[in-house]
């Protein structure tokens, strides 16, 4: 099984976030990093907590992304730059506040669906005593 994903600062990266920049007197599509931190997520179930840190679902968005900041012309598909971060899947097996509980992994939408990306980085630690 996967991690699940928490508020304990799990990253989402992107695969590059075409935003419009200025190049002279015009705009150019650029490519741009885009990420984000759990740490800022809204919907958070605060009643469950993994690793002391409360556990993410399907429902959950960070609303704030960064990379792409230069794009001033904004992203070519959302028409904004530092947008949402929404998870568009979960588990299929284990549900955390009455919704999908999101993994390490999981896909999700950057820069108000600008782009794709995915959680990129494990929600908890987990600590495997060799000895059994």
């Amino acid at each position: 099984m996967m991690m699940l994903n928490t508020a304990m600062g799990v990253a989402t990266a992107s695969v590059p976030d075409v935003c419009q920049t200025p190049a002279g007197p015009s705009l150019v599509p650029i490519p741009y990093p885009n990420i984000g931190q759990t740490t800022l997520a809204t919907g958070m179930v605060t009643n469950v907590l993994l690793g002391a840190m409360p556990a993410l679902n399907l429902g959950s968005k960070i609303p704030l992304s960064n990379g792409d900041q230069a794009g001033v012309g904004m992203g070519v598909t959302s028409g904004q730059i530092m947008g949402e971060i929404a998870f568009t899947s979960g588990s299929m097996m284990v549900m955390v506040g009455g919704k999908p509980a999101v993994r390490m992994g999981d896909p999700t939408t950057q820069n108000a669906r600008n782009t794709m990306g995915m959680a990129m980085s494990p929600g908890q630690q987990i600590i495997v005593d060799a000895n059994g």
